[in-house]
């Protein structure tokens, strides 16, 4: 019993001095397309949508690629399992600003960040108890225009009865978003030259 006892002891303090095991490391998925010219990184449990439209006006669309947040990060969240971030291209725009990628009246400024030079408007709204936010990040020289949409939705967290749910952190899904964006690089020479100058 007493021999019981210590081996036991042993085999407890082993198992209590074991190292955690290592975290898994998320390898992220790649989008790449020829058409477009662009590839880009992305976490693996966003949605894809290669036929995405984003509706700019009844006779007008913008075409691009999406990539819609998993449902996990809106659930028990006033965020809405719909918002995405997205790459978008006007062909015929003459000025690559961000304000032509909304239709809202705003007024797009420049920033630059880690040697790209960006065209940012964005633009918020509400409607029955939901709120809207946009943020565009067009790369000002591109050619053809290309640019970077955050598409924002949530509920109004006043509508939900208290301790039902959480506010979701918005500081962490830009900072997600922005990860996926700063991973665009694009495939010709031509296009990479322009787009990464420096003002």
């Amino acid at each position: 019993m007493v021999g019981y006892i210590v081996w036991n002891s042993i085999a407890y303090q082993k198992k209590a001095s074991a190292p955690p095991p290592a975290p898994e490391v998320q390898i992220p998925s790649t989008y790449s397309s020829s058409t477009l010219d662009f590839s880009i990184s992305y976490p693996k449990e966003f949605i894809l949508d290669e036929n995405y439209e984003y509706p700019f006006s009844d006779n007008k669309t913008i075409r691009g690629v999406r990539f819609t947040i998993p449902g996990e990060m809106a659930t028990g969240t006033n965020l809405a399992s719909d918002s995405y971030i997205s790459i978008e291209q006007l062909p015929r725009a003459k000025n690559c600003t961000g304000d032509i990628y909304l239709t809202a009246n705003v007024r797009a400024q420049t920033i630059t960040e880690n040697g790209v030079r960006y065209s940012f408007a964005m633009s918020s709204g509400a409607a029955a108890g939901n709120l809207y936010e946009e943020l565009i990040y067009a790369i000002s020289e591109s050619s053809p225009c290309t640019a970077v949409r955050y598409y924002i939705h949530s509920g109004n967290i006043q509508n939900y009865e208290m301790g039902t749910i959480t506010e979701f952190d918005r500081a962490l899904l830009i900072s997600e978003f922005d990860k996926i964006r700063r991973s665009l690089s694009f495939l010709t020479s031509n296009t990479i030259n322009s787009a990464t100058s420096t003002p």
